[in-house]
């Protein structure tokens, strides 16, 4: 049938003839409504991408065009970021959010935790001589303001808070230093010090040492015993399994709690890249006395021997603190490569430290 479509509504055999479409004359378009959407379209396009920058535009257009407002009126007061917020800033912004950085002055973070002022910064201060660029310096002072005598020194004091021996706050202290020197993306490696700490060899040595490493040079070992995973509490799970806990080279004693920068960074770093630490460390202490404390050295200890036999020690040894003691022994491997194992050492006395730079003569 011309002039009419067949639709079958309900039963095969129920047939409806729809009435076709009548004639109707074509439709008049607007052509000028048309023409001025496109116009608008066109203007908002044109002014996102360009924004005016009028006052006035900020209220209508892009953000951007605001910034004539703020350029005339008070600065925000400004006030200093909170530990968590320098740590998030620095994660999120400065890692999480970009690339690994390859740099090309890459440098060596020291990182200084000390109560006061820094009884060898003469020491310090004849190591990096000549070496600028190569190196940044950070500074916590727990007790009290430092007297800098180096220029090397000069302003690089972060906020410090107070510092308990064996307490969480050392593991804060470290992580406060740690995210200062992060937010300077050319520093590629990060050397934790304290007061009695010194340099074992020339800046070069070290620089090259480090930079030329495949991995990090942390203190990590397994101790079954009373001192060691005998510290455990489930108080840390869910984020610390019994199986992760570690420790570092520091004895224990019955009658002590658990010192926790003892544990933290070896069971942290064992956590998140055992294949990349050496499990040992580059800077020497001696703990042969079976104290608290290492040993501590004087003035009339301090001779060339001295030096040279710890320069010359290439094998780290981990003793357990079972009742039968276990110790462990593994050769200092550096890339492979038997070597010996440090580059620092503590605990001198400041009464050294003319003698010691009499002796290192950088």
């Amino acid at each position: 049938m011309k002039g009419a479509q067949a639709w079958r509504l309900g039963s095969m055999g129920d047939m409806q003839i729809l009435p076709g479409s009548r004639h109707r004359p074509p439709l008049k378009r607007p052509i000028w409504i048309i023409s001025l959407v496109s116009l608008v379209c066109l203007f908002l396009v044109c002014a996102y991408i360009y924004p005016p920058q009028g006052s006035a535009a900020c209220y209508v257009f892009s953000s951007r065009g605001c910034k004539v407002l703020t350029n005339w009126l008070p600065p925000s007061p400004t006030r200093e970021l909170s530990d968590e917020e320098i740590a998030s800033q620095v994660v999120i912004r400065d890692i999480l959010s970009n690339p690994p950085v390859q740099s090309k002055n890459p440098k060596i973070a020291f990182m200084f935790l000390t109560p006061s002022s820094l009884p060898f910064e003469k020491l310090w201060d004849m190591f990096f001589r000549g070496h600028e660029g190569k190196f940044s310096v950070y500074v916590h002072a727990s007790k009290g303001k430092p007297v800098h005598v180096s220029h090397y020194f000069l302003n690089r004091d972060i906020r410090s808070d107070e510092v308990v021996w064996g307490k969480i706050s050392m593991v804060d202290a470290e992580k406060r230093l740690l995210a200062h020197a992060l937010q300077d993306t050319d520093n590629q490696h990060f050397v934790l010090l304290s007061e009695s700490c010194v340099p074992l060899h020339n800046f070069d040595y070290i620089y090259n040492y480090l930079m030329h490493a495949n991995m990090s040079f942390v203190d990590c070992f397994l101790d079954p015993g009373p001192h060691g995973n005998g510290r455990y509490s489930e108080h840390m799970l869910p984020e610390v399994e019994k199986k992760n806990f570690r420790k570092g080279a520091q004895p224990g004693f019955d009658g002590k709690n658990c010192i926790a920068d003892e544990h933290y960074l070896p069971t942290f770093f064992n956590m998140i890249d055992p294949g990349g630490i050496a499990n040992w460390s580059v800077t020497h202490v001696d703990w042969s006395e079976r104290k608290w404390h290492p040993k501590s050295y004087k003035a009339q200890d301090v001779t060339e021997d001295l030096l040279n036999n710890i320069t010359s020690i290439d094998l780290s040894i981990h003793v357990t603190s079972e009742a039968k003691s276990e110790r462990l022994v593994q050769p200092c491997l550096w890339n492979g490569i038997k070597r010996p194992c440090y580059l620092f050492a503590r605990k001198f006395y400041p009464e050294t430290v003319d003698k010691l730079m009499t002796l290192l003569n950088f």
